[in-house]
């Protein structure tokens, strides 16, 4: 059998971490067999080092997944014992001169291709992490690095149980404006509904909830989680700006952009203010409209930060005749999955089979992907919010495409996570079109994961793309979900099976700009604030941040807004200094929608072209080199702003 299956329960947590720690053991006492090796080939030694690195993963992945998708205290503690011997062993690993010298005479050999980005890739990761420098700073980078690990653990969880801690129960004239689905969602009995900080329940409230002093509540809530991050966000960013001055960079902004497209943090900031010049106006225009709109509507205060979503949904459904509660029986998860997956045969020609195996909620399922030619891999969905499950939506891996040791092919494993409205008694889980837009944006991912044919796995999906590259597939897939030829493939009624109405689909397609200026100026404030916190030492988060909101923001929000106490992609993900990539790469993604819109949606020729030079090429090359392959062109900036209506 081609794949393995996801076994791993809380039972078996203790087995898996003597796995993981065995694991680290052997691959120590290998590399020092590597090393011993008279004549260092990439065979004899690149080869075997990257499959060590990927066995590892194949051990502790499953435990990170169950921690951030059924957390208790004993998944927590797993995960956190095993933080400081893996960073440890990985900044050792790549801190070794003797490893980092053989890699410099294999790099000045004759290798192509693969081989070559692999090699490459080695070498900055090793002179990234300090492979030069003395025993001293090597121990200290150590630790620092052991630190950040834990720090960001830690603001994740203290995130996820301030999140779980929350609950607000209002009574029956609170929720007199909700729709169906929702109240029935909240309803606990004796006229009482339970709204909490998930994401449905939370957007639920603050989109319908009448009652303003209880949004505010809410919202209060949900801007002031986990005040304790303030704390870890400070020993953060000081360890971050010390571990990049020992690596001889002025700010850790410069070392983060080592591994990207953007050239320097200015030139992200240029590009990140450039986007708000353009989009402010129409940001503003956007805002007033909104104002009148409350005005008219009988609202005599002025427009708080809390009464943005209740009054924008009240005008998008005055003006486009769009109701959340009018689309989702159209949108039942298991047929939005099945449908998504129609699109893609369409599209790719790729088969997807629900397979039996285990899983670690009844919830999950999973998914076997096939081209015509050849298996591709396999994909678990975990679509429904619960309680323990950190909240958003990602896709991970476990296992990567690549070749073993014997030559013969792995088939990769993806996961899809997201926290959609849970199915009830009396309903099944009904989704949102922004969820639907969620689900194909998290494919997107998968795809470039899961499609790869790079037989070197630490170059393989995803690995080995430039961080401000990786969001391109991801956004260039969930653009579709607003296509009318796309929709009518699933969007079927969950009772009558009625497919959704021509003139449904219309009212969605001229929704989806809706206060997009407003939504872009959003994601700028975020990315600005990420890229500059990094830029310099000391700073001052609130300062910085209101600095921003002062130049960017149309909307502002409250003084007690502490939004940087949640902001887990740069405290505790991967997106530090790395924020703006969402923007980055939506100029690749925009570009390539339209090339396939412009001819149909359904070209071969194209969806072939974006397949093999895109997805299937997965970090093998510069991402820029990928979608000139792709599209015969340099990319066209002009198509971000064409494709959110802004001009």
């Amino acid at each position: 059998m081609p794949f393995v299956e996801f076994t791993l329960t809380e039972e078996g947590l203790e087995r898996q971490k003597e796995l993981v720690l065995k694991t680290l053991r052997e691959n120590q006492k290998k590399i020092e067999e590597l090393l011993a090796i008279e004549n260092k080939t990439y065979d004899n030694f690149v080869r075997p080092l990257q499959l060590m690195e990927e066995k590892l993963g194949f051990y502790f992945s499953p435990i990170a997944h169950l921690n951030y998708v059924k957390n208790s205290p004993k998944t927590e503690k797993i995960y956190n014992e095993l933080l400081p011997p893996l960073t440890a062993y990985n900044t050792e690993l790549t801190q070794n001169e003797e490893i980092y010298t053989a890699l410099k005479k294999i790099e000045s050999e004759p290798l192509e291709g693969e081989r070559k980005k692999v090699v490459e890739n080695f070498i900055k990761d090793f002179e990234l992490n300090g492979v030069g420098l003395d025993s001293e700073k090597k121990e200290e980078l150590k630790d620092i690095n052991i630190r950040l690990n834990e720090l960001g653990s830690s603001f994740a969880q203290n995130l996820l149980k301030a999140t779980d801690a929350f609950e607000m129960v209002v009574g029956e004239d609170d929720v007199k404006e909700m729709p169906k689905s929702d109240k029935e969602a909240a309803f606990i009995g004796d006229g009482r509904y339970r709204f909490t900080l998930k994401q449905p329940s939370y957007v639920a409230y603050m989109s319908y909830g009448n009652n303003r002093q209880k949004r505010e509540e809410l919202y209060r809530a949900y801007v002031t989680r986990a005040p304790e991050n303030e704390e870890l966000i400070e020993k953060i960013l000081h360890l971050r700006y010390k571990k990049a001055k020992i690596l001889g960079f002025d700010n850790y902004a410069q070392l983060s952009l080592e591994t990207k497209m953007a050239l320097n943090p200015r030139q992200v900031v240029e590009f990140l203010e450039e986007l708000a010049n353009k989009s402010r106006p129409q940001g503003k225009r956007e805002f007033e409209e909104l104002s009148r709109f409350a005005k008219n509507s009988g609202f005599e205060d002025e427009l708080q930060a809390y009464d943005i979503a209740y009054f924008s949904q009240k005008l998008k459904e005055r003006k486009y005749s769009v109701k959340d509660e009018d689309y989702k029986p159209y949108f039942e998860k298991n047929s939005v999955v099945e449908g998504l997956f129609g699109f893609l045969k369409k599209l790719f020609k790729i088969e997807a089979k629900e397979v039996d195996t285990p899983v670690w909620d009844e919830s999950v399922k999973c998914y076997e992907l096939t081209l015509p030619n050849r298996l591709v891999g396999r994909v678990y969905m975990d679509l429904e919010s619960r309680e323990g499950k950190r909240g958003g939506a990602w896709m991970d891996e476990w296992i990567t495409h690549h070749l073993d040791e014997r030559g013969e092919r792995i088939y990769p494993i993806a996961f899809i996570v997201a926290n959609f409205a849970p199915a009830t008694q009396k309903s099944p889980s009904l989704l949102r079109h922004d969820d639907v837009v969620t689900l194909f944006h998290e494919m997107g991912h998968a795809l470039h994961h899961l499609l790869s044919e790079v037989k070197e796995p630490s170059i393989s999906g995803i690995a080995g793309v430039e961080w401000d590259a990786v969001e391109f597939p991801s956004q260039f897939l969930e653009n579709f979900a607003y296509e009318a030829k796309v929709l009518k493939e699933f969007a079927r009624h969950y009772l009558t099976k009625k497919v959704l109405p021509e003139e449904m689909i219309e009212r969605l397609k001229r929704a989806k700009n809706f206060q997009s200026a407003l939504a872009m100026l959003r994601q700028l404030e975020f990315g600005l604030f990420d890229m500059k916190i990094h830029m310099e030492y000391p700073v001052d988060v609130q300062k910085v941040l209101d600095e921003i909101r002062e130049k960017v923001s149309v909307i502002k929000p409250p003084k007690y807004n502490k939004f940087q106490w949640s902001f887990s992609h740069i405290f505790a993900g991967g997106y530090a200094a790395g924020y703006y990539s969402y923007k980055w790469a939506e100029v690749l993604s925009a570009d390539a929608y339209f090339m396939f819109v412009d001819n149909g949606i359904y070209n071969d020729e194209i969806a072939e072209s974006y397949l093999q030079e895109i997805l299937c090429k997965g970090g093998s090359r510069p991402a820029m080199e990928s979608f000139k392959a792709f599209a015969k062109r340099e990319p066209n900036s002009d198509a971000l702003l064409k494709l959110c209506g802004i001009g």
